[in-house]
């Protein structure tokens, strides 16, 4: 089994999210993680994306995202502001992990983000991908709100922490830890070994 940890502000994990889909990497065969970037960065003395604390790296990291879009097909724009805030998008995937319309779900809200130039913290953009894959907005929209929904992605991000994730995508298979959307071929291989 492959757990495949994403970050709704993280480039990578747009390109990382399709792919998966593409590749037929859904539920059950991949146990999609939305988890918060933020608070493991925090712990790394960051405040901030590294793309935004080094002008160079971020440079390169919107030439490379363009290019990797362009490869699999997807229209990619700089989002505004960047990082965005995806904690109400992550409340509403950790609701939802059950859902046959996760995945789908998962790459509205990077397509809406990153393709669409949409804010991704806005409830009515949420609202809007929900109702795209054919969920009930009202109802994942307030499970997203349950306490314990609340809970599950808090536990999830210390889950990550503790799991040795530090940036994301990142994709587990047992012990095992793959970083980064050019992983995902290594991550299948080491799954079927």
């Amino acid at each position: 089994m492959i757990t495949f940890w994403f970050e709704f502000a993280s480039t990578y994990s747009y390109i990382a999210a399709e792919r998966m889909r593409t590749l037929g990497e859904v539920p059950p065969r991949v146990v999609w993680r939305p988890f918060l970037l933020g608070p493991i960065l925090k712990s790394m003395g960051l405040e901030t994306s590294p793309f935004n604390v080094w002008p160079t790296k971020g440079a390169y990291m919107w030439r490379d995202v363009e290019r990797l879009a362009g490869r699999e097909g997807l229209v990619f724009r700089p989002p505004q502001p960047f990082p965005q805030n995806g904690l109400q998008a992550a409340r509403v995937a950790t609701g939802s992990a059950q859902a046959s319309w996760l995945p789908d779900f998962v790459c509205g809200v990077y397509r809406a983000q990153f393709a669409q130039g949409k804010n991704i913290a806005e409830r009515e953009v949420l609202r809007g991908v929900l109702e795209d894959v054919g969920a009930d907005a009202d109802d994942a929209l307030a499970r997203a709100e349950a306490p314990e929904t609340k809970n599950a992605l808090r536990a999830a991000t210390e889950e990550a922490a503790a799991r040795g994730v530090f940036g994301a995508p990142s994709f587990h298979v047992g012990d095992e830890l793959f970083w980064g959307q050019d992983r995902i071929d290594d991550a299948l291989a080491w799954r079927e070994r």
